[in-house]
C-alpha cells in the first residue's frame, strides 16, 4: 500500500510496516513484538539518553525527507552516547503523527533510523506510535561502555587541553541557506543529516579524556556546560577552530546540531586523526574565546522564538 496513510493502516498496521524494515544484532536477545525488548549489557552498566525532534522546531517536511529526519534523529542520540565514551547498541523510537501521514514517510523514517544506527552497530529494538497534529520523533539510545569509566562533563582540570572532534557550524550554515531558498549543497546536506564522529568518543575515552560533551546547541554553549560542571574556565582560541568553506566564525562558535564532540585531555596528549586542540583549561569559570567576540547566540529552547 505505497499510497496509504497512517489512518488507513491503523496503529498496528503502521507498526508492522515499520518493523519489517528493521534489522537485528548480536546485542538484541528479543526485538520488536513484545511488551519490551531485551538487550545484552556486557559491561553490566547501560548508558541511556533521549532526544525529541518536533516538526517545525527541529525539521520541516518540505526541507527534509523522512529518511533525512530518521538519520538526524538517530544521530542526536548516538552522539550523546559517544560523548560518554560509549558505543550505542540499541534505539527505542516513539512516533507521534497525524492520521494523514503517508505510510511511505513513516517507512522512510525507519530506514533513516536503521541506517544511521548501523554506523555504530546499533539497531532499533522497539517503540510506540500515537496520533498527533504534527510529527514528533522521540528516540532513546542505549549504549555500552566496554569496561571504560563514563566520561562526564565534570572532570576538566586546569592545564588540560580543550579538543574538538569533528567540525562545527556546518548545520547552522546549511539552515541559513535553506531559509534563503537554497536547497542543495554540502552545507544543506550537513543540516539535514549531521555526521557525528562516533568512533572518536570511545577513542578519546581510551586516551584518558577528563571531560567530554556532545556539541548539539553550539560550541560555546556546550563548552559552557562542561566548564560549569567542572568548575573551570575553558579558553578557546578562534584561530585553532577547524574552518569549513561557507561557515563563518559565528556559526562555528554558536551553531548547533553538528554533534561534534568537545573534550578535555591532559596537555600534550597525542590526538587521533579528526581531533584538534582548540584551547586550554584555566582556573576560573565559563568560556572565553581568544580573538573573537561571538555575535550570535547559541540555541536554547524557551529562550527565543523558532
Amino acid at each position: 500500500m505505497p499510497d496509504a496513510t497512517a489512518r488507513e493502516l491503523g496503529e498496528f498496521g503502521l507498526i508492522d510496516h515499520v518493523v519489517a524494515r528493521l534489522g537485528t544484532s548480536a546485542a538484541v536477545l528479543l526485538g520488536p513484538g513484545d511488551d519490551a525488548a531485551v538487550v545484552t549489557a556486557p559491561d553490566g552498566r547501560v548508558v541511556a539518553t533521549t532526544d525529541v525532534l518536533v516538526e517545525g522546531v527541529h525539521f520541516r517536511r518540505d526541507w527534509s525527507t523522512a529518511y533525512d529526519v530518521g538519520r538526524k534523529a538517530a544521530a542526536a542520540n548516538l552522539a550523546d552516547v559517544a560523548a560518554m565514551g560509549a558505543t550505542a547498541t540499541a534505539l527505542l523510537v516513539g512516533l507521534a503523527a497525524p492520521g494523514e501521514l503517508p505510510v511511505a514517510w513513516a517507512t522512510g523514517l525507519a530506514d533513516g533510523l536503521r541506517d544511521e544506527a548501523a554506523l555504530v552497530g546499533a539497531v532499533v529494538v522497539g517503540g510506540d506510535t500515537v496520533s498527533c497534529d504534527r510529527v514528533v520523533v522521540s528516540v532513546t539510545a542505549l549504549g555500552d561502555l566496554a569496561g571504560r569509566p563514563p566520561v562526564t562533563r565534570a572532570g576538566a582540570r586546569p592545564g588540560d587541553d580543550v579538543v574538538l572532534a569533528g567540525t562545527t557550524g556546518r548545520s547552522a550554515a546549511g539552515l541559513a541557506l535553506l531559509q534563503a531558498g537554497q536547497g542543495a549543497g554540502p552545507l544543506v546536506d550537513a543540516h539535514r543529516r549531521p555526521t557525528p564522529p562516533y568512533a572518536l568518543g570511545p577513542a578519546l575515552a581510551d586516551l584518558g579524556a577528563t571531560a567530554m560533551c556532545d556539541v548539539s546547541d553550539g560550541l560555546v554553549q556546550d563548552a559552557g556546560h562542561l566548564a560549569a560542571a567542572s568548575g573551570v574556565l575553558l579558553e578557546l582560541d578562534s584561530a585553532l577552530l577547524p574552518r569549513v568553506d561557507g561557515v563563518d566564525l559565528d556559526a562555528a562558535l554558536a551553531g548547533g546540531e553538528d554533534h561534534a564532540l568537545v573534550a578535555t585531555v591532559a596537555a600534550g596528549t597525542a590526538l587521533p586523526a579528526g581531533v584538534v586542540r582548540i584551547g586550554t583549561v584555566r582556573p576560573g569559570s565559563g568560556v572565553s574565546v581568544l580573538g573573537h567576540d561571538p555575535g550570535a547566540r547559541s540555541w536554547e529552547h524557551f529562550c527565543r522564538p523558532v
